[in-house]
């Protein structure tokens, strides 16, 4: 068992992390540990990630317990840099966290400065030289090779021919030294994609009521619709944070079936979503901001209802499956999706109607004929017991469920050929790969049943089995 985490105190008594708990307590007699918990300590990493959404939309994870914020172009918000880097600190102080803020232009070298950085340096430049090798993150063969040829320093190494270091360390150690130089772009990947629309709304004095946090976002709504309508354009998810005065985050998400830009539609999908917690909106010592992002924003053009009422019907639809998305959970209403196959089971696929965007239209059958497939398909398809002229001949009779049926009228047989072109041999695994025969046939009571034998006597099988697929209304 080995310490993973000390605080300054046992810092300060000479205990280091990855020390042996035996060696610990030899040293530490009456030294206090507790269970090293991975998953919330990511957890609260997380929340941490959320709560820094307040200073930028970019907050990307550095290894298991750092954060990196790309802060370009929002230092104006609160007063600069260092207003910033001040509020950042307090709000996490206020949280008994102790923090270790680098600045730079470079991710690689921020992370680094904030690591390793021990004194204070006159610029940039200066700092990043300063730091050890380690700082490089190469893996520890490479380490402890720079350091035996003399060049403990980051500055030591960027002194040096990047083709011998090349030679002797690889291509990822230049990449290393590259990327902490600035010369190589280190992309930052963000916890949150940046919204396609954001909009915010901060305030001198927390709001410490949770019926005047909605109110604002009901102007954010309306903000939101009118930008918008600007662009042609509608969403289709919608997120609301509310940031508390203590630096933790909330967030409320919903979904639409369809794009929209109407704030009455966004402000309904978020009461049913607030009425859905378990645990209410809380604002602790009082909200200080409030955001409105959209995700992803579509190209909508402006609608025109027809005399007779039809779009709105259709939107009543939407707006109910959006409710009851909401209500349910987005993996509990799904839409069918026509797919492009003959074979019946797998002509549709059911996917969250959160997910499906632009479904395709369904084959319209001819006006005044008979539905060729069943409103109901069997999954698995079940077998019966069929007595039929051989080798291709209609079914006569056949047994399902222990109940015998008198076939007396049928029209068929539609056959269905395997999809060889699927694998290289021309056939599928299994049963799949068998020609199917169907048959839409009627019993003596009226009842109508989708049949097929599957396979072919000689060619395919010695003795095809049937089966019942469906069942028409």
């Amino acid at each position: 068992m080995r310490l993973t985490a000390l605080d300054p105190k046992a810092l300060g008594l000479g205990l280091t992390p990855d020390m042996t708990l035996a060696d610990a307590r030899a040293r530490v007699p009456e030294l206090v540990v507790f269970d090293h918990d991975p998953h919330a300590d990511q957890d609260w990493l997380e929340r941490l990630a959320d709560g820094c959404l307040r200073y930028t939309p970019i907050v990307a994870f550095d290894l298991h317990d750092g954060l990196t914020l790309d802060i370009t172009g929002c230092t104006h918000l609160l007063g600069g840099e260092a207003a910033l880097i001040d509020d950042l600190s307090r709000r996490m102080n206020r949280r008994g966290m102790a923090l270790r803020i680098g600045c730079a232009e470079v991710p690689d070298a921020a992370q680094a400065l904030a690591r390793h950085q021990t004194r204070p340096a006159a610029d940039e430049g200066e700092a990043v030289r300063a730091l050890p090798v380690t700082a490089l993150r190469l893996d520890e063969d490479s380490e402890t090779s720079l350091r035996r040829a003399g060049l403990k320093t980051v500055g030591d190494v960027l002194r040096q021919s990047m083709a011998s270091i090349a030679a002797r360390f690889g291509a990822d150690a230049v990449d290393a030294i590259r990327r902490m130089a600035g010369e190589l772009d280190s992309p930052l990947k963000p916890r949150r994609t940046t919204p396609s629309l954001r909009i915010e709304r901060r305030f001198a004095e927390p709001l410490g009521s949770t019926d005047h946090a909605m109110a604002v976002l009901r102007e954010l709504a309306d903000e939101a619709g009118t930008a918008l309508e600007e662009r042609k354009q509608g969403g289709r998810g919608f997120v609301v944070t509310f940031f508390r005065s203590d630096g933790l985050s909330r967030d409320l998400r919903v979904e639409s079936g369809q794009a929209t830009r109407d704030p009455e539609a966004m402000m309904r999908l978020f009461a049913e979503r607030i009425d859905s917690l378990r645990d209410p909106i809380d604002p602790g010592f009082g909200f200080d901001m409030i955001v409105f992002a959209i995700p992803v924003a579509e190209a909508l053009a402006s609608t025109q209802l027809e005399l007779e009422g039809g779009e709105t019907a259709a939107a009543e639809v939407e707006a109910l499956v959006d409710r009851l998305t909401v209500r349910l959970g987005r993996g509990r209403i799904y839409s069918l999706l026509p797919v492009d196959t003959h074979i019946p089971e797998q002509a549709q696929l059911p996917l969250p109607t959160a997910e499906v965007r632009n479904p395709a239209p369904w084959p319209v059958p001819d006006s005044g004929e008979p539905p060729t497939r069943p409103i109901h398909l069997f999954d698995p398809p079940q077998k019966i017991d069929v007595l039929a002229e051989v080798p291709d001949g209609p079914p006569k009779s056949f047994k399902w469920r222990r109940a015998h049926h008198e076939v007396r009228r049928f029209e068929g047989p539609e056959r269905i050929a395997s999809e060889w072109w699927r694998r290289k041999d021309g056939h599928l695994p299994g049963k799949g790969g068998l020609t199917r025969d169907y048959y839409r046939v009627e019993d003596a009571r009226g009842r109508r049943y989708w049949l097929f034998r599957h396979g072919l006597f000689g060619d395919e099988q010695l003795n095809p089995g049937w089966y019942l697929h469906g069942l028409f209304a």
